[in-house]
């Protein structure tokens, strides 16, 4: 008996060391961590470019894929056409509360690498399409990759910034994003207009996915950063997935707020994505010019993000999500009521503009409110409504062109970000705390 306690005893001893030098351990590796973006410059960069990729395979498809529909296919409906688009806003909108869990359980580049795998079958998919809805499949995939491989980059870059660093972190995401959106919407049209439709755009998919995935395996996983600001900040105990639901999506005021306005945004992006290049086809432009203004958009709203993320750190979140809300819903009556090439590049740059007043500055402000313990769940959360808005962007607007006209469909949709923006300006707080660090 005395031998069977001396060895528990033993046991215990010896469990109790492990314990404390593996805590000194996590101790160790935590103070060799630097928080900032100037203190992991490699990693952020490696981070931003890896998301030109990202956002290229979307661009990839945001010019010729409803003309595809039209021409090669012959579906005349408008919600038929748009789809496509739904399918892509729904998985990439579920896929976002996942990716998020998955994030704060396996970490972040795990789910990169993933997001990475699943996307090159988008484009092969495209390639052999013989039917429409292998089209609408190839775009659930599309849903999954981006909601796994954006997701992860904007929450890597948050790891490694400052709290003070977080607009111009995610502003450098977004703009890398949609600047990828915008090269690709312009080669892509400009490989349709000389070659034809498909395959040749889409070979370039093939070739942006493999590269994305080479990219990725060289980031660093941002874990220590992670726990290293969940130990600085105040102590919080870790909630579950479900009351992080409830907080971001109605519980929280600043949090539902948020989620509204990221929502409004994506929905009149998805109407954007699937009428526009229908409204200007119907306006008499040539494919070449559907594709300037279809790219023009993401342009002014990747390049834009650069200022309006890193202005939000100084001068607050709350002016600039409700003022940009405001001048996307002006943008698309201006679009609405012109009624010329010109007139409609000149809207369709101040439409980016206005989204990119809102898009760094939301996930900002989301990752000021959240705790790092439960912020990446949060994220994925807003996501999940923010991208649920292609989907209903793109349903609401097929069914109200179907039924009435193009026309309605754009004015009905630009009343959701001026009510978004209403409701920021009177009930939403600065969520920006300028003593962080």
């Amino acid at each position: 008996m005395e031998a069977v306690r001396a060895k528990s005893d033993s046991l215990k001893m010896k469990q109790r060391v492990v314990g404390e030098s593996g805590g000194k351990t996590l101790e160790n590796q935590l103070n060799k961590v630097k928080v900032g973006i100037k203190e992991n410059f490699l990693q952020f960069s490696l981070l931003v470019f890896i998301n030109l990729f990202v956002g290229s395979m979307v661009g990839l498809e945001r010019t010729i894929l409803p003309i595809i529909g039209s021409e090669q296919f012959g579906i005349a409906s408008a919600s038929a056409a748009l789809s496509f688009i739904v399918s892509f806003g729904f998985s990439k909108a579920i896929v976002n509360i996942i990716a998020g869990q998955l994030a704060d359980r396996i970490g972040r580049k795990q789910v990169l690498l993933v997001g990475w795998g699943i996307g090159l079958f988008v484009p092969i998919l495209v390639i052999f399409a013989q039917s429409w809805w292998i089209i609408v499949f190839a775009n659930i995939l599309l849903g999954i990759n981006q909601g796994l491989t954006w997701s992860m980059t904007v929450n890597m870059k948050v790891d490694l910034a400052k709290s003070t660093q977080r607009g111009l972190a995610v502003g450098f995401n977004e703009f890398a994003g949609y600047i990828g959106v915008a090269l690709l919407a312009v080669i892509s049209g400009y490989v349709a207009s000389t070659y034809s439709l498909r395959p040749q755009p889409f070979y370039i998919g093939i070739v942006l996915a493999i590269i994305g995935f080479i990219l990725s395996l060289m980031v660093k996983d941002t874990g220590a950063h992670l726990k290293l600001q969940a130990k600085e900040q105040t102590f919080q105990e870790k909630i579950d997935s479900k009351e992080v639901f409830k907080l971001t999506t109605w519980k929280d005021k600043n949090l539902s707020i948020i989620s509204f306005s990221g929502l409004s945004t994506n929905l009149k992006d998805g109407m954007a994505w699937g009428l526009f290049p229908l409204f200007f086809t119907i306006g008499g432009l040539s494919v070449g010019q559907i594709g300037t203004i279809v790219a023009v958009y993401p342009a002014a709203w990747g390049f834009f993000q650069l200022f309006t993320g890193a202005l939000s750190d100084r001068f607050g979140r709350k002016r600039f999500i409700s003022i940009g809300m405001w001048v996307q819903s002006l943008s698309l009556l201006w679009i609405l009521f012109s009624n010329s090439y010109w007139l409609w590049l000149f809207g369709a740059i101040f439409l980016g503009i206005g989204t990119a007043m809102v898009y760094p500055t939301l996930i900002a402000s989301i990752s000021d409110v959240a705790h790092p313990k439960w912020r990446a769940t949060s994220l994925g959360i807003y996501r999940f409504w923010r991208d649920s808005g292609y989907a209903i962007g793109a349903l609401m607007a097929g069914i109200i062109a179907d039924i009435l006209t193009v026309k309605w469909a754009i004015g009905l949709v630009s009343l959701l970000p001026l009510i978004a923006g209403i409701l920021a300006s009177t009930r939403m707080d600065e969520t920006l705390n300028k003593k962080g660090q």
